[in-house]
Protein backbone atom coordinates (compact mmCIF):
# COMPACT_ATOMS: atom_id res chain seq x y z
CA UNK A 1 0.00 0.00 0.00
CA UNK A 2 1.02 3.62 -0.76
CA UNK A 3 2.54 5.55 2.13
CA UNK A 4 -0.27 8.64 2.35
CA UNK A 5 2.67 10.72 3.20
CA UNK A 6 4.21 10.81 -0.05
CA UNK A 7 0.97 11.38 -1.49
CA UNK A 8 0.14 14.46 0.34
CA UNK A 9 4.33 15.86 -0.44
CA UNK A 10 2.97 15.04 -3.86
CA UNK A 11 -0.11 16.79 -3.80
CA UNK A 12 1.60 19.82 -2.36
CA UNK A 13 4.44 20.04 -4.53
CA UNK A 14 1.90 19.71 -7.60
CA UNK A 15 -0.43 22.34 -6.09
CA UNK A 16 2.61 24.84 -5.41
CA UNK A 17 3.69 23.90 -8.70
CA UNK A 18 0.27 24.24 -10.86
CA UNK A 19 -0.21 27.62 -8.98
CA UNK A 20 2.94 29.16 -9.77
CA UNK A 21 2.77 28.42 -13.32
CA UNK A 22 -0.67 29.25 -13.12
CA UNK A 23 0.39 32.71 -12.47
CA UNK A 24 3.45 32.77 -14.67
CA UNK A 25 0.73 32.23 -17.59
CA UNK A 26 -1.61 34.53 -16.66
CA UNK A 27 0.79 37.78 -16.25
CA UNK A 28 2.54 36.73 -19.53
CA UNK A 29 -0.37 36.41 -21.67
CA UNK A 30 -1.69 39.87 -20.07
CA UNK A 31 1.91 41.21 -20.80
CA UNK A 32 1.72 39.83 -24.31
CA UNK A 33 -2.15 40.50 -25.16
CA UNK A 34 -2.86 43.87 -22.99
CA UNK A 35 -0.39 45.42 -21.76
CA UNK A 36 2.16 45.53 -23.80
CA UNK A 37 -0.13 46.18 -27.03
CA UNK A 38 2.26 48.11 -28.78
CA UNK A 39 5.12 47.56 -27.20
CA UNK A 40 6.80 49.73 -25.00
CA UNK A 41 8.33 50.75 -22.04
CA UNK A 42 6.00 51.98 -19.32
CA UNK A 43 7.45 53.43 -15.95
CA UNK A 44 6.12 52.04 -12.55
CA UNK A 45 7.97 53.74 -10.33
CA UNK A 46 12.01 55.71 -10.30
CA UNK A 47 13.22 52.36 -10.01
CA UNK A 48 10.88 49.78 -11.61
CA UNK A 49 9.19 49.59 -15.70
CA UNK A 50 7.76 47.08 -17.02
CA UNK A 51 9.34 46.23 -20.50
CA UNK A 52 8.58 43.80 -22.93
CA UNK A 53 11.83 40.95 -23.74
CA UNK A 54 12.60 37.72 -24.88
CA UNK A 55 15.55 35.53 -23.36
CA UNK A 56 16.48 33.29 -25.83
CA UNK A 57 19.42 32.24 -23.84
CA UNK A 58 19.78 30.64 -19.85
CA UNK A 59 19.30 32.73 -16.73
CA UNK A 60 20.24 36.69 -17.44
CA UNK A 61 20.73 35.56 -21.10
CA UNK A 62 23.63 33.60 -20.59
CA UNK A 63 24.88 31.51 -23.77
CA UNK A 64 21.97 32.85 -25.86
CA UNK A 65 24.18 32.24 -28.94
CA UNK A 66 24.48 28.22 -28.07
CA UNK A 67 20.77 28.07 -27.69
CA UNK A 68 19.39 30.35 -30.47
CA UNK A 69 18.75 27.95 -32.56
CA UNK A 70 18.28 25.11 -30.26
CA UNK A 71 15.44 26.07 -27.78
CA UNK A 72 14.41 23.10 -27.00
CA UNK A 73 17.60 21.71 -26.18
CA UNK A 74 17.14 23.99 -23.01
CA UNK A 75 13.24 23.05 -22.86
CA UNK A 76 14.93 19.38 -22.29
CA UNK A 77 17.46 19.80 -19.76
CA UNK A 78 14.77 21.93 -17.84
CA UNK A 79 12.39 19.30 -17.99
CA UNK A 80 14.87 16.61 -16.40
CA UNK A 81 15.67 19.11 -13.72
CA UNK A 82 11.95 19.29 -13.01
CA UNK A 83 11.40 15.74 -13.14
CA UNK A 84 14.08 15.41 -10.27
CA UNK A 85 13.23 18.66 -8.01
CA UNK A 86 9.45 16.64 -8.30
CA UNK A 87 10.75 13.55 -6.80
CA UNK A 88 12.99 15.30 -4.31
CA UNK A 89 10.02 16.92 -3.45
CA UNK A 90 7.63 13.73 -2.83
CA UNK A 91 10.94 12.16 -0.89
CA UNK A 92 11.40 14.87 1.32
CA UNK A 93 10.19 15.21 4.97
CA UNK A 94 10.40 19.25 5.49
CA UNK A 95 6.89 20.68 3.92
CA UNK A 96 8.87 23.99 3.73
CA UNK A 97 11.09 22.10 1.36
CA UNK A 98 8.20 20.53 -0.91
CA UNK A 99 6.99 23.69 -1.17
CA UNK A 100 10.31 25.34 -2.11
CA UNK A 101 10.98 22.61 -4.52
CA UNK A 102 7.35 23.22 -5.68
CA UNK A 103 8.33 26.60 -6.53
CA UNK A 104 11.21 25.92 -8.96
CA UNK A 105 9.58 23.55 -10.63
CA UNK A 106 6.57 25.68 -11.81
CA UNK A 107 8.61 28.53 -12.19
CA UNK A 108 11.17 26.33 -14.86
CA UNK A 109 7.93 24.89 -16.14
CA UNK A 110 6.25 27.95 -16.93
CA UNK A 111 9.23 29.21 -18.71
CA UNK A 112 9.94 25.84 -20.73
CA UNK A 113 6.25 26.26 -21.91
CA UNK A 114 7.42 29.68 -23.09
CA UNK A 115 10.46 28.14 -24.82
CA UNK A 116 8.49 25.50 -26.26
CA UNK A 117 6.19 28.05 -27.51
CA UNK A 118 7.52 31.16 -29.09
CA UNK A 119 11.40 30.12 -28.74
CA UNK A 120 12.18 32.33 -25.91
CA UNK A 121 11.05 33.44 -22.22
CA UNK A 122 9.39 36.22 -21.85
CA UNK A 123 10.32 38.79 -19.83
CA UNK A 124 8.76 42.18 -18.41
CA UNK A 125 10.26 43.47 -15.34
CA UNK A 126 12.56 46.00 -15.54
CA UNK A 127 14.04 47.62 -12.15
CA UNK A 128 17.03 49.46 -12.38
CA UNK A 129 18.96 52.48 -10.81
CA UNK A 130 19.35 55.47 -13.29
CA UNK A 131 20.57 54.01 -16.90
CA UNK A 132 22.21 50.52 -14.82
CA UNK A 133 19.21 47.79 -15.46
CA UNK A 134 19.02 44.57 -13.81
CA UNK A 135 18.25 42.00 -16.07
CA UNK A 136 14.96 41.90 -17.04
CA UNK A 137 12.53 38.73 -15.20
CA UNK A 138 9.27 37.57 -15.09
CA UNK A 139 7.30 36.35 -12.55
CA UNK A 140 8.43 32.40 -12.93
CA UNK A 141 12.00 33.45 -12.42
CA UNK A 142 10.69 35.29 -9.52
CA UNK A 143 9.31 32.16 -8.20
CA UNK A 144 12.48 30.58 -8.78
CA UNK A 145 14.02 32.71 -6.64
CA UNK A 146 11.77 32.79 -3.70
CA UNK A 147 12.07 28.80 -3.83
CA UNK A 148 15.69 28.88 -3.75
CA UNK A 149 15.74 31.43 -0.85
CA UNK A 150 12.91 29.15 0.72
CA UNK A 151 15.06 25.94 0.26
CA UNK A 152 18.32 27.48 1.61
CA UNK A 153 16.64 29.15 4.89
CA UNK A 154 14.41 25.97 5.27
CA UNK A 155 17.89 24.24 5.21
CA UNK A 156 18.30 25.81 9.09
CA UNK A 157 15.38 24.80 10.48
CA UNK A 158 14.67 21.57 12.59
CA UNK A 159 12.64 18.71 11.00
CA UNK A 160 9.90 18.29 13.59
CA UNK A 161 10.08 14.34 13.94
CA UNK A 162 6.43 13.00 14.63
CA UNK A 163 6.53 9.93 17.51
CA UNK A 164 3.45 8.37 18.15
CA UNK A 165 2.15 9.03 21.36
CA UNK A 166 2.97 6.74 24.53
CA UNK A 167 0.48 4.56 26.03
CA UNK A 168 -0.64 6.18 28.77
CA UNK A 169 -1.42 3.62 31.89
CA UNK A 170 -4.78 2.44 32.08
CA UNK A 171 -7.15 4.75 34.98
CA UNK A 172 -9.46 1.67 35.59
CA UNK A 173 -10.03 2.05 38.96
CA UNK A 174 -9.91 5.26 40.06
Amino acid sequence: MADPRLFRRAALAFGVLATALAVDFVTKWLILNVVMVPPRTIEIAPFFNLTLGFNTGVSFGMFRELFLDRPLVIAGIKMVIVAGLLVWAMRTPKPTETISLGLIAGGATGNVLDRMRQGAVTDFLDFHVGSWHWPAFNLADTMITIGVILLITGAFWPVRSVTPLQKRPSRAGH
